[in-house]
């Protein structure tokens, strides 16, 4: 039973100092808003998106950055559905995706970046609508760090049931990790609905050479590269800016991207990451087995009762400072944390002995 508790402690510990790092963002990360500068190409792969794509559009155009300062790239994956482009306030264009690996999004990215005009990239999906400021931040940033990477911050559109709600619980603890572990100066994690580099620098890091046999990981395999090459030149706009996508519709579709999610942690090279995944899954398995364990003794009643006690209270403080911090509010969190543990063992089971699907299509 020791082991148990051994290892709540360094679950404990480990959210503990990402909760701290949190708050020394929170500190450090300023805005101030400069006279724009900086050319973007902004690049959007998709697949079967003509229902969103419009949304995402709109709010381009409603963006507070002058418009000769940046362009469109639309990488049509392979769409059954077609979309056209209809008039537009800023410079667009639609092209097709070039495969030649494992992964169709790297694939688009590399297509869009061999046409962009511009030395900066920034990549977002097609379900997502962008804050008006959304590139103002990031020349800001460029400018005033000169940086050659952005990271930048997603949330899910508020939505009713128990299904959005937790996925925004959960979502909204990983982008809670994400900023905490740039304030203890040890990031691996970004999503590429809201990321920037400059393509000399993408250029630099061999691009997504390495990893093109994952399915996705078009961000957290660039930001570990960049993070082993250049570390200083990598700026975080947290709260900042935002931007907003859609949540699954439906627990299957949930359980493929989150399956997809976690294929990737096998790949990170880092030794961070893999320590608090590791602990993270043991955690929520413990938590899992206790529920079982008094059946057979049943002294270990109060045991389970301490632990899943205390696990409750860390993570709900995680998800409170994480929720305060994006200006994000989360319902249904008892729900949502008992069901968890075995959520989480099941996309790990997934992981290991099944495949997951992303845009109906079949991947290891």
């Amino acid at each position: 039973m020791i082991l148990f508790v051994v290892l709540l402690f360094f679950y404990v510990a480990l959210i503990t100092q990402l909760a701290f790092g949190m708050v020394k963002m929170n500190k450090q990360n300023t805005i101030q808003i400069i006279e724009p500068k900086t050319r973007f190409s902004i690049v959007v792969p998709f697949r079967n998106e003509a229902e969103n794509l419009p949304k995402l559009l709109k709010s381009i155009e409603k963006l507070n950055y002058p418009t000769d300062l940046f362009e469109v790239i639309l990488v049509d994956d392979e769409s059954e559905e077609k979309f056209q482009i209809l008039n537009s306030k800023f410079q667009i264009s639609l092209i097709s995706n070039q495969r030649k690996s494992n992964s169709p999004k790297k694939d688009a990215i590399e297509t869009a970046i061999q046409l962009a005009k511009y030395d900066w990239i920034v990549t977002t999906d097609a379900d997502c609508e962008v804050p008006e400021n959304w590139l103002t931040i990031f020349d800001s940033k460029i400018q005033d760090e000169q940086a050659k990477m952005c990271v930048g911050s997603v949330a899910y559109k508020s939505e009713s049931g128990f299904l959005h709600d937790f996925q925004n619980n959960d979502f909204l603890s990983l982008q809670g990790v994400t900023a905490g572990s740039f304030g203890i100066e040890k990031p691996f994690m970004c999503n590429g609905a809201n990321f920037a580099y400059q393509k000399t620098f993408f250029n630099e890091l061999n691009g997504f050479e390495g990893n093109n046999s994952l399915a996705s990981g078009d961000d957290v395999f660039l930001l570990q590269k960049a993070m082993k090459v250049a570390p200083e030149k990598i700026a975080y706009l947290g709260n900042w800016n935002v931007v907003f996508t859609k949540s699954c519709e439906s627990w299957k579709a949930l359980i493929h991207q989150r399956v997809r999610w976690a294929s990737k942690t096998t790949a990170y090279t880092n030794w961070y990451p893999k320590i608090l995944g590791l602990v993270v899954f043991l955690t929520n398995l413990s938590s899992f087995l206790l529920l079982l364990l008094p059946f057979y003794k049943s002294e270990l009643l109060q045991m389970t009762i301490y632990y899943w006690l205390v696990k409750f209270g860390i993570d709900f403080l995680f998800l409170k400072f994480s929720s305060t911090y994006f200006r994000v509010t989360f319902k249904n969190f008892l729900g949502s944390f008992i069901l968890y543990p075995f959520f989480t063992v099941l996309v790990v089971m997934k992981v290991m002995f099944g495949k997951f699907e992303w845009k109906n299509r079949q991947f290891n």
